[in-house]
């Protein structure tokens, strides 16, 4: 008789893979460090995108302009998880939302003007997962200046929270302290459940300037922020993404928050800082605005 499936990779007992390929995905997470303030200042709704997987997207908007914040309308999309659905399928639903987004628009006649979050709409900001980062930074690739496949929908720019990138060769800041709930163990089991199969960290999906990534020097973009803790351990791959494209002259903005580690604008977000967070992506936005 066999031996009964025995985990084989464990994501902090969030996510186990079995050896029989079976897999475990916690119904609840523990987000008791994280502090949410309930209140009636958002009005929300969702919506099915896919209907073919099953995913839907929430939408937000202020109940009334406020004082401080984005004053802009959300559009979180859900998106399918690895490994049971490894890269690209994550990049192509969010095509999947703007997809949507853009039916919005041509059904309505009117013209859907799209902000980046990556979102208006920042692709990828609310979404689950570690990859939304380079979820935007794909789509920003894949559409290109002006995002005209999207028409009437029109990207402005992208913004980029703490975004996941790959490489095989380890960085500085990969192999410094780690992070309260990261280390390269954990990173690496992240890339390693999330690439194609037979894939390794410097796959294009991964690694935007790996061996085997095209170029990205010809390819117009719509400008980008970029937002890192200086603190994190991806921060050194972070800011060698935003100053190689800022070497090919794109519209990169690079912004460090020194001292502070991995999701720290969502972990203490009604403090100073994440505040701070709020109103740099509203400046990003005006600035990018038309």
């Amino acid at each position: 008789m066999g031996s009964l499936p025995h985990v084989v990779e464990d994501c902090l007992g969030v996510l186990q893979v079995f050896s029989d390929g079976s897999i475990y995905r916690a119904d609840e997470i523990d987000f008791r460090n994280i502090f949410v303030i309930e209140n009636k200042s958002i009005v929300l709704k969702d919506y099915l995108y896919d209907k073919e997987h099953s995913l839907s997207l929430r939408l937000y908007r202020p109940a009334s302009p406020p004082p401080s914040g984005l004053g802009a309308l959300v559009i979180s999309p859900d998106y399918r998880l690895a490994p049971e659905h490894r890269l690209p399928a994550a990049v192509d639903d969010a095509h999947g939302a703007l997809e949507w987004l853009q039916r919005q628009g041509q059904e309505r006649g009117r013209r859907r003007v799209v902000r980046s979050q990556g979102s208006g709409l920042w692709p990828g900001l609310h979404t689950r997962g570690l990859v939304r980062g380079n979820i935007a930074h794909h789509l920003a690739v894949n559409l290109g200046f002006g995002s005209p496949k999207l028409a009437p929908v029109r990207v402005q720019g992208y913004v980029l929270l703490a975004p996941f990138f790959g490489g095989v060769t380890r960085t500085q800041s990969e192999e410094g302290p780690c992070e309260g709930l990261l280390n390269l163990e954990i990173l690496d089991r992240f890339w390693r459940l999330s690439v194609p199969s037979g894939g390794d960290r410097d796959h294009p999906l991964a690694n935007p300037f790996g061996p085997s990534s095209a170029s990205l020097e010809a390819v117009t973009l719509d400008p980008i922020l970029v937002i890192v803790g200086g603190n994190e351990m991806l921060k050194d791959r972070v800011q060698d993404y935003a100053a190689r494209l800022k070497g090919m002259g794109k519209n990169v903005k690079y912004v460090e928050y020194g001292g502070r580690q991995h999701g720290f604008f969502t972990n203490d977000a009604y403090s100073d800082v994440g505040n701070q967070v709020i109103q740099d992506i509203k400046k990003f936005m005006l600035e990018s605005s038309d």
